[in-house]
């Protein structure tokens, strides 16, 4: 058993903190920043269109997360604390939200400049993918999203839980973590047609989340966590898409 005992918090600045959970996204925005500059040429970008594209998807990630889980996930919650919604640096951000919000904001810059969707988005999941892997990691610090109870040797004690759970979070990281060599992999053989890599990570981002909630400590309806349906449509359009244009 291992007792979860991580202050969520790296620093302290008088009134202001960092927090694991918010380093995360910054280091995730700059990193995404940085390929898609290497990638300028490539993707037919000017360096101020890689700065608009950024702060597009700064928006479209945070609000897009944010509103889901407000909607979908907590909103008892956050009507009772109206505040709270806009403390996204604590944790409570939708993956499934985030992925629609940034899929909005990135065809709309692609209509917008007459670019390709396709090859921007093959680029964009890789960097993409590794920080949704810290993401869990900082989703485990932040003790949430929880697992539920076992007596497997590696389970944790999370503050505030009662009984020792599945560590969720760190397996979650670990199924992103193969899903990005995975990708890096198909990357190198470059003889797929632009939008492969995006669709297989729609598909195996989908997969990992249906598989890993069952162990997921969440109110389900007829057996299945909203968090499932989500990814039950993933993988249906991602299968529908492969097939389709893809399966040569």
């Amino acid at each position: 058993m291992f007792v979860q005992n991580i202050d969520p918090t790296l620093l302290h600045l008088g009134p202001f903190e960092i927090r694991y959970y918010g380093l995360v996204y910054v280091i995730g925005f700059l990193l995404v920043w940085f390929i898609l500059d290497k990638n300028k040429k490539e993707l037919k970008l000017t360096k101020q269109q890689v700065e608009n594209l950024i702060i597009y998807l700064i928006l479209g990630v945070v609000i897009g997360s944010r509103l889901f889980e407000v909607i979908f996930w907590e909103p008892a919650y956050y009507l009772a604390n109206p505040l709270k919604i806009f403390a996204f640096w604590q944790g409570g951000m939708s993956f499934h939200g985030g992925f629609m919000g940034a899929i909005f904001v990135v065809y709309y810059f692609c209509k917008k400049h007459k670019l390709s969707f396709a090859k921007l988005a093959d680029i964009l999941v890789i960097p993409a993918v590794f920080i949704l892997a810290l993401g869990r990691i900082a989703n485990f610090i932040n003790s949430e999203l929880v697992g539920t109870i076992t007596n497997a040797r590696w389970c944790v004690q999370f503050p505030g839980y009662e009984g020792c759970r599945h560590p969720v979070q760190l397996y979650g990281a670990a199924g992103r973590f193969l899903l990005f060599g995975y990708l890096l992999a198909l990357k190198k053989l470059n003889k797929w047609k632009p939008g492969f890599l995006f669709w297989n990570f729609v598909l195996f981002i989908g997969i990992g989340r249906f598989v890993i909630d069952f162990l997921r400590d969440e109110s389900r309806l007829l057996g299945l966590s909203m968090g499932q349906y989500l990814s039950i449509a993933l993988v249906l359009v991602a299968s529908y898409i492969l097939l389709k244009y893809y399966r040569k």
